[in-house]
């Protein structure tokens, strides 16, 4: 099993540092160091880092490169000025996610930078290629040239500025970023993440990101697992490719469409978001809190209090930052208003709950 797992570029340290190894996305990625608990603390209260070399990064470019990905992206893509960073989306033409990326316009004309999912990469990029007869555009998949580390909560300012002496990186607003050297090699940062917290996502090659990670060590930074990655993003309200968005789950049922410019003249999946809208979603994503300790999973099941099942839950957990049982559970729409009362059922007992807004945690980005 494990021989088939990519490692990214930091594997090493992460075993060095005696961290809980396990498969995620295709790669042998960490789960934790010390606990998870003390990871997700630390980026909530002073700073953290993580290994996210495993996302991709697909690079598009040619005279129609601006055409071509606003026709496979919902956001809008005209207007969108050098070193700024957009979230959306890529559809099937019926309405489900592909993937959730982000798009970087390049200080070089005609030129974008997809960063996406780690377990979608060749997905994503075979969607592309498969979308680019009649535009004169090149895609190409450097995700395996490219390292990335995440430094994120409200000491990274300084950590980044300071420790790494990229100055400039206090003068980005949130999804904005600047491109640079690092030891003559180019390198990308924006002031992004996935946590909730103010926060800085480093690109750069292989050896530079090795470099980065030992200098920030050495600095004392926490080293963070995914598993605090996904307690963190889950607090903020931030979906999870596979469990919140899906190749049968719209952005307009997750509760994106804000992502989504319908106002735009087409993009592929388009006509199926604006039916949806129209005719009225069946399902919607919302969050949940438990008025008990016992902790929601993916896949149990939402109920009404006469036992008829309403939706399922898509993450839960008990909250760290919190101290409450809270969840987010794709449900019938009838039962999606705030303050809606509903069971969820825990192996054979039921817990009551109440419907709440799905961004659980106040989010601290420097706007």
């Amino acid at each position: 099993m494990e021989e088939n797992l990519k490692k990214t570029c930091l594997y090493d340290s992460h075993v060095a540092l005696g961290a809980k190894m396990s498969p995620f996305a295709g790669f042998m990625m960490p789960i934790q160091y010390s606990s998870i608990t003390d990871e997700h603390n630390a980026v909530r209260h002073k700073v953290g880092m993580f290994d996210v070399s495993h996302m991709g990064e697909v690079f598009i470019s040619g005279p129609d490169a601006e055409k071509f990905v606003n026709h496979i992206f919902t956001n809008e893509i005209r207007g969108f000025e050098p070193g700024k960073v957009l979230y959306g989306m890529m559809l099937h033409p019926e309405g489900g996610v592909v993937d959730d990326l982000l798009v970087y316009r390049e200080f070089e004309p005609d030129h974008f930078l997809l960063v996406v999912n780690a377990a979608n990469i060749e997905k994503d990029y075979n969607w592309m290629l498969s979308h680019t007869e009649g535009f004169d555009v090149k895609v190409v998949n450097e995700s395996d040239s490219w390292g990335q580390i995440a430094v994120q909560g409200p000491d990274s300012e300084r950590i980044v500025t300071e420790v790494l002496g990229l100055g400039k990186a206090a003068e980005l607003s949130f999804y904005t970023y600047f491109e640079t050297e690092w030891k003559g090699v180019r390198m990308i940062v924006s002031r992004t993440g996935y946590t909730g917290e103010d926060g800085f996502e480093l690109y750069t090659d292989v050896a530079g990101t090795q470099e980065i990670w030992k200098i920030l060590l050495e600095a004392g930074v926490v080293p963070c697992g995914l598993g605090c990655r996904d307690t963190l993003r889950f607090e903020a309200g931030l979906p999870l490719y596979g469990d919140e968005l899906s190749d049968e789950i719209t952005p307009i049922e997750a509760g994106l469409g804000m992502f989504c410019k319908l106002d735009k003249e087409e993009f592929i999946g388009k006509d199926a978001l604006v039916a949806q809208k129209a005719e009225g979603v069946q399902r919607k994503l919302v969050g949940i809190e438990l008025q008990d300790k016992a902790i929601p999973r993916a896949t149990y099941p939402v109920e009404t209090e006469d036992g008829t099942q309403i939706g399922v839950v898509t993450t839960g957990y008990h909250s760290i930052s919190l101290d409450k049982s809270i969840c987010f559970a794709l449900v019938q729409a009838g039962y999606s208003a705030l303050g809606t009362q509903v069971n969820i059922r825990i192996r054979k007992k039921v817990f009551p709950g109440i419907v709440i807004k799905k961004r659980f945690y106040q989010t601290n980005y420097k706007k």
